[in-house]
């Protein structure tokens, strides 16, 4: 295997192209919510998208024969990470649009993950200070955000119960990333993002029993699963990892500032999502907040 550091190692068309597919699958996960969600509550979605997840991937491990992490203080902290990664995170996300919210809103929300992280770790640096350039993609980032949401608040697009739970998302994985860095030792990736959707199964089961909408087996439902299980968990995450190896971790890096603009118009093509001028404006601040201080910082996520 090349190391992650080799100059060849991202020299091939295929290496230079994925980073792109990366982003657009992660950006379909917003879109998949809302094929999914006229035909089954989110909890329920979500705790069977989990099952079949690790059914899967406890196969592809065995097939493998990849170690699984070592000692109780692992597997809890595993546990633990996803129950904030995944459980905490995809559950907020999908309620959020559940109650009404847009995919494109959703996704400029949590968007902003990799700008509180980086600002989380910027505090923690050796001076334990933010910088100015820090402070600027911060008012920038939360500026853009205002911008798209801060006049629909209260509508029915815009209430106060999914802006919270998308804020909550938001929460949940930025919390979650900066618990795995410190917690998270080295390990397989199969193995350890199974464990992981164990914690998230914990997590979103006994909320998905308390959901009295019932499940609706249909074509289109069954799509959104599979895309979701196939693409969104196994192959969006075993294609970060192949990325990570091969040293094109910094082009997936930088190209995660494109995923609000490009769920944005995935929901325009789909959903038929308005573009107003004022939403375009408020993601491009947003994203060139995020740039801005996940550039200067050096995080990655």
């Amino acid at each position: 295997m090349q190391s992650a550091g080799s100059p060849t190692s991202v020299d091939s068309p295929w290496v230079s192209m994925a980073p792109a597919v990366f982003v657009l699958i992660w950006s379909t996960g917003f879109v998949v919510a809302r094929f999914g969600m006229p035909h089954a509550p989110p909890m329920s979605f979500l705790a069977w998208r989990y099952v079949f997840s690790i059914i899967l991937l406890c196969g592809w491990v065995r097939l493998s024969r990849v170690a699984w992490p070592q000692g109780a203080a692992q597997w809890r902290h595993l546990l633990v990470a996803g129950m904030l990664l995944h459980g905490g995170y995809l559950g907020g996300v999908w309620a959020a649009v559940k109650l009404g919210l847009t995919a494109g809103a959703v996704a400029l929300i949590v968007g902003l993950q990799p700008l509180l992280t980086a600002i989380w770790l910027s505090a923690q640096g050796g001076r334990g200070q933010i910088g100015r350039w820090q402070w600027l993609g911060l008012a920038l980032g939360f500026g853009g955000l205002v911008l798209v949401v801060g006049g629909k608040v209260g509508t029915p697009e815009i209430s106060a119960t999914n802006l919270v739970l998308a804020l909550g998302a938001l929460a949940s994985i930025t919390v979650g990333t900066l618990y795995q860095k410190h917690f998270v030792q080295a390990v397989d990736v199969r193995s350890a993002n199974t464990v992981q959707l164990i914690g998230a199964l914990l997590l979103t089961a006994p909320l998905a029993f308390l959901e009295t909408e019932p499940v609706h087996w249909v074509p289109q439902l069954l799509g959104a699963m599979a895309w979701s299980v196939l693409v969104l968990t196994i192959g969006g995450s075993s294609l970060l990892v192949w990325l990570i190896q091969r040293g094109a971790a910094t082009q997936v890096t930088s190209l995660m500032y494109l995923v609000p603009p490009c769920t944005a118009v995935l929901a325009w093509l789909l959903f038929d999502e308005a573009l107003t001028a004022l939403s375009l404006m408020g993601a491009a601040l947003t994203v060139a907040g995020v740039a801005l201080v996940v550039r200067r910082s050096g995080a990655v996520k």
